[in-house]
C-alpha cells in the first residue's frame, strides 16, 4: 500500500478516537477535567503530526518525480510566429490589401490586385486600409482641437439627436386644488454629411523613387490639409456645405457676453465664466486666436501677478480662472463687434464621421506634365447640440 495513504488511514483513526474520548470524558457540564484534556491534547498532537507527515511525504514523492525528468526535453512542436496568438486581419485591414494599395500607387494604378476589388468605391475609387484610415485619423486628433474636445460618432445616413426643448417644473397646489399639466417639449438636430476633399499631384519620379517614403508623405498631407479645413469650419462654419461651427452667430454658442471696452479686461473674463450654467462648468474650456491670448497673457490682478496660469507638465494645456486654455488659428480675432472667445463644455459639439475615407488616382489629368493626382475625400458634419452649453464673448461694438 501507498505510504501516503497507509499515513492517512491512521490520521483518520487517530482523530476518530481523539473525539470518541472527548465524547466519554465530559462531566454533567459538558467540559473535561485537567487529566483528560491533557490527555486530548496529546491525541491532537498526534493527529497534527500525521497532517505534517503526509506533507513530507508529498514534498519528497513530487521533488522525485523532477529529477526523475530529463535534462534536454527535445522541442517536438513548430515555433510560433510573432503575432501567432492574434486574430487574422480580413478585408481592409489584412497585409494583403495594404500592400496592394501601396503597390498600386507606386505603379500609377498599372498593377491593381484582386484583392482591392472588395475596397471599390461608388465614385471610382479604392476605400483607405483600414491601417491607413487610423493613422489618417491620428493625425487629424493632433492637429484639429475640436476632434480632441468635441463628441465623435460614425454615422451611415443621416442621423437626429432629440433634444429636450421644455422640462417639466413643479408647482404648489393647495389641498384638493386642481393639478397643473405641462407639455413635454422635444427637438432635433439632424447630423448630415458634408464632402470634404484635398487633392495634390505628385511626378512620376517620386513614383518611382523607392528612397522616397511615398505612404508616409500622402498620410502626413492628406491629413494636415483635412484638419485645417475642418477645425476652420468647426469653428466658424455656417452651416451650408460646410459644418455648423461654435461661433456662427445662428445656431453657434450662445453670444450673451460683451466686452465693456474695447479690449478685453479680467472682469470681462469673469462675466463669461458665470454667464455659462454651473452644471455645464464643471467640464468648460477656453478656445480662443493666439493673438487673443497674447494681450489676454498681459492681466494681472490687484497684487501685480499675472493671472495666467501656465502648464507646469509637458502635454498639458495653460489655464486661466483655473479652466483649461485651448488656442486655434481659425478661432476669430479679437474685432470689434466680433465674437473673440469661447467658453463651454465642448463635448456638446458633435462630429458625425460618414462611412470611411478614400483614395482616388487621377492618371490621365496630368498625363501631359508627367505627374499623378490623388484625391483623398472625406464625408463629415459637426453641429453644436446644446448652444446654452457654450457662451461666446463678443466685443464692444
Amino acid at each position: 500500500m501507498n505510504t501516503i495513504l497507509e499515513m492517512m488511514e491512521k490520521r483518520n483513526e487517530a482523530w476518530e478516537g481523539a473525539k470518541a474520548f472527548v465524547e466519554s470524558k465530559r462531566d454533567k457540564d459538558g467540559l473535561l477535567s485537567e487529566e483528560d484534556a491533557k490527555t486530548y491534547a496529546g491525541m491532537e498532537k498526534k493527529v497534527k503530526d500525521y497532517g505534517a507527515e503526509i506533507e513530507r511525504l508529498r514534498s519528497m514523492e513530487a521533488m522525485e518525480d523532477e529529477l526523475k525528468k530529463p535534462v534536454n526535453k527535445p522541442i517536438i512542436s513548430k515555433p510560433l510566429k510573432e503575432n501567432d496568438d492574434k486574430p487574422e486581419k480580413t478585408g481592409r485591414a489584412s497585409d494583403e490589401y495594404r500592400k496592394g494599395m501601396l503597390m498600386a500607387l507606386r505603379s500609377n494604378f498599372k498593377h491593381v490586385s484582386d484583392v482591392l476589388q472588395e475596397g471599390v468605391d461608388t465614385d471610382g475609387g479604392y476605400l483607405v486600409p483600414d491601417e491607413y484610415d487610423s493613422r489618417l485619423i491620428d493625425v487629424l486628433s493632433e492637429q484639429n482641437i475640436m476632434r480632441q474636445l468635441g463628441t465623435i460618432i460614425t454615422t451611415s445616413g443621416e442621423h437626429k439627436i432629440n433634444i429636450a426643448a421644455t422640462k417639466p417644473a413643479a408647482l404648489w397646489v393647495e389641498e384638493g386644488g386642481a393639478l397643473t399639466f405641462g407639455d413635454a417639449t422635444f427637438s432635433q438636430i439632424i447630423m448630415d454629411a458634408h464632402k470634404l476633399h484635398v487633392a495634390i499631384k505628385i511626378t512620376n519620379e517620386l513614383l518611382y523613387d523607392n528612397a522616397f517614403n511615398l505612404e508616409s508623405y500622402i498620410l502626413d498631407q492628406f491629413g494636415k490639409a483635412l484638419a485645417n479645413t475642418e477645425e476652420d469650419a468647426f469653428l466658424n462654419g455656417d452651416g451650408k456645405g460646410k459644418p455648423l461651427g461654435l461661433f456662427a452667430e445662428t445656431g453657434g454658442g450662445q453670444a450673451t457676453a460683451v466686452t465693456s471696452g474695447a479690449n478685453i479686461s479680467a472682469d470681462d473674463i469673469i462675466s463669461l465664466v458665470y454667464t455659462l450654467k454651473r452644471p455645464y462648468r464643471q467640464n468648460a474650456k477656453f478656445i480662443l486666436n493666439d493673438q487673443t491670448i497674447s494681450s489676454i497673457r498681459k492681466l494681472k490682478d490687484n497684487n501685480g501677478a499675472y493671472m495666467w496660469q501656465p502648464s507646469v507638465q509637458a502635454g498639458e494645456p495653460d489655464r486661466f480662472f483655473g479652466y483649461e486654455v485651448y488656442t486655434s488659428a481659425y478661432a476669430p480675432l479679437a474685432e470689434a463687434g466680433k465674437p473673440a472667445v469661447a467658453f463651454g463644455d465642448f463635448s456638446y459639439y458633435n462630429i458625425g464621421d460618414r462611412g470611411t475615407r478614400s483614395f482616388q488616382e487621377l492618371k490621365e489629368l496630368f498625363a501631359g506634365n508627367d505627374m499623378t493626382g490623388y484625391i483623398a475625400k472625406e464625408r463629415v458634419d459637426g453641429k453644436l447640440v446644446l448652444p446654452e452649453a457654450v457662451q461666446i464673448l463678443k466685443m464692444k461694438a
